[in-house]
């Protein structure tokens, strides 16, 4: 298990310090368990809630109650969908005009893209050139631009602001923007609604928005929720910047592309250091046996990002023995390529 709050934090005071180039007071607001409820309305227009399922064979192998949020479930595969609905229903009508431009690994882009064919906007999406291409396939599919550039996210993500800046086109953040963030939070809120009993949930850190989110809602309902955050040790950039409540960039290596952030969002951290009880980090093998596991299991197919929080609970299967665990299923968009790796069980990381 990787250190705890109580352990690792060194900075008690929880006074939040600047990230390079950028003054905390200059992050969008923060969203507040209001804009979470606010969010549960507009989606329930356009999404149905995701099932919410035990499986004994998988409580027994684990030794807890264990209950899967199945966000593979939604259109996109994807709980960013979530946050994509919700941001492009507020978004102003000259601003749809105009359209929208994000980078992203595949699933924000997902989600942009869907929810820009719903609103009918003009959506610009520019990916790592090595993207999944399921989720590619995805986004091109519901109509959006989408532009291969940079050799990773963090490239990708430059070529998005440019192109922004010389389209006229409103940049969609992955990670800061409150819209967002109280969009993906109605999984949490919807996972409380039906199961009140729930001990602890455990959520995948790529950018932070799912895991801020599903904080923000678990901390309100009930403070008493234990609230763990898994992310890739290949991709340690948002672990260490929690440890530290100081913005850290990291190498960017893990094969979960859902988890392959190597600059944190400091919107989501800033919620993440006031809300979140433990950050874990698994390797890829871990995420790997995890996918494979559901398989096995519960009879879902995971990405590997989604299956983050399995691998969580198995390292910490004996602290959470006997309790009721929530895990963020977040998305089953697995590639062929890798859910090959997983089946062979092929990858060393």
């Amino acid at each position: 298990m990787q250190p705890t709050s109580s352990e690792s934090r060194d900075n008690p005071c929880g006074c939040p310090r600047q990230a390079p180039g950028a003054d905390p007071s200059d992050l969008p607001r923060r969203p507040v368990f209001a804009d979470v409820l606010q969010a549960h309305t507009v989606l329930r227009r356009y999404l149905a809630p995701t099932p919410l399922y035990n499986y004994p064979v998988l409580d027994a192998a684990i030794g807890a109650e264990v209950w899967v949020k199945h966000e593979n479930y939604l259109p996109i595969g994807a709980f960013k969908l979530r946050g994509g609905i919700n941001f492009m229903a507020q978004l102003p009508a000259e601003q749809r005009k105009q359209g929208v431009a994000t980078a992203s690994t595949g699933n924000h882009g997902q989600s942009v893209a869907y929810a820009a064919r719903l609103f009918g906007v003009k959506a610009v999406i520019v990916v790592p050139e090595n993207a999944n291409p399921v989720k590619l396939e995805a986004m091109q599919a519901n109509g959006a631009d989408v532009r291969l550039m940079g050799a990773e996210f963090e490239e990708a993500k430059q070529h998005g602001h440019r192109i922004a800046a010389e389209e006229g086109l409103r940049f969609i953040s992955s990670g800061d923007e409150p819209a967002l963030v109280a969009g993906v939070a109605t999984h949490t809120l919807e996972l409380l609604q039906e199961r009140p009993d729930i001990d602890a949930v455990i959520v995948p850190v790529g950018g932070g928005s799912g895991a801020s989110g599903a904080s923000l809602v678990a901390k309100t309902i009930n403070p008493q929720i234990r609230m763990i955050a898994v992310c890739a040790e290949s991709s340690p950039s948002a672990f260490l910047t929690w440890r530290d409540q100081a913005w850290r960039q990291a190498p960017n290596r893990s094969a979960a592309e859902g988890l392959a952030t190597g600059a944190p969002f400091m919107l989501p951290q800033s919620i993440l250091w006031e809300l979140l009880d433990d950050f874990l980090m698994v390797s890829d093998r871990e995420l790997y046996a995890a996918v494979r596991m559901l398989l096995e299991k519960a009879k879902t197919l995971a990405e590997p990002a989604g299956a983050s929080p399995l691998a969580a609970l198995l390292r910490v299967q004996d602290e959470l023995a006997g309790k009721k665990v929530a895990l963020i299923l977040s998305g089953g968009n697995i590639s062929p390529q890798q859910l090959r790796a997983v089946l062979e069980n092929t990858n060393g990381q």
